[in-house]
């Protein structure tokens, strides 16, 4: 018997610039798309997450049975990830009375903890290998977690420490730059660069979203949530069908005689 090397086609998408500046677009049209149906509409957190979540399931359950990566698709669960990621954020540090900062370290600790399993089970957690059931289950908690974390996270920035929204994009911004500096100039863990990068993207949109939205008074451009949603969802779609996506590659070993 002799080993063969093939390429596995991943069922999410290779990791390229393209797919950050997308990632930024979902996740700020996610925070405005959230607060545009539970504040502007005024169907309230617990509706908004409710409504949100019932389109993640049936989104979830569609990339699940899918056999190959469907960018559409994809970005569409993304978007999903983030608007309800939003909405369940607000509900639980706002109408829970959690706080931001104990929501913070909450979705945090449950972020680590599933990549933490997802290592120890799968043996990895880079995103490449995103081709069985379970390594996508995996990677689709994280990533839930991952996207409602953003929202605490972003709002007990801007909120509890005084930097505001703009101050807060800024050093968001100079953290992302930080995890691009040691991908590119050292042999850090890939994969823990990945999400690192992944998490952060997520309070970088909130931030930038509510420095739109927001009143004036508050720091904000006091835009509808109503219209820059609108903007930010044909801003995704033309991302989505402009922007060149590819399936990630991971090799596996197969017995061939």
């Amino acid at each position: 018997m002799q080993a063969e090397r093939r390429a596995a086609p991943s069922k999410v998408p290779a990791v390229t610039l393209g797919y950050w500046a997308i990632k930024i677009v979902a996740t700020t049209l996610g925070e405005v798309g959230g607060n545009a149906v539970t504040l502007t509409v005024g169907l309230g957190y617990l509706a908004g997450t409710a409504i949100f979540a019932s389109a993640l399931i049936v989104l979830l359950a569609a990339q699940f049975r899918a056999e190959r990566f469907h960018s559409s698709l994809y970005w569409a669960v993304i978007t999903a990830t983030t608007l309800a990621g939003t909405t369940l954020a607000d509900f639980c540090d706002r109408s829970l009375g959690i706080g931001y900062l104990g929501g913070s370290i909450l979705l945090l600790s449950l972020v680590v903890a599933t990549l933490v399993l997802w290592k120890w089970t799968l043996g990895t957690i880079a995103v490449e290998t995103v081709h069985s059931p379970k390594a996508e289950g995996f990677y689709w908690a994280a990533i839930m977690f991952s996207q409602t974390l953003g929202t605490a996270l972003g709002d007990w920035m801007a909120d509890s420490t005084g930097l505001g929204y703009n101050g807060s994009a800024a050093l968001i911004a100079v953290a992302l730059a930080v995890v691009a500096g040691l991908r590119f100039l050292t042999k850090v863990s890939r994969p823990l660069l990945f999400w690192a990068a992944f998490v952060l993207t997520r309070p970088l949109g909130a931030t930038l979203a509510n420095s739109l939205d927001k009143p004036a008074a508050n720091g904000g451009l006091g835009i509808s949530d109503i219209t820059i949603s609108a903007v930010l969802a044909a801003a995704m779609v033309a991302c989505v069908l402009l922007i060149p996506q590819r399936a990630g590659h991971d090799l596996e070993v197969r017995e061939a005689a």
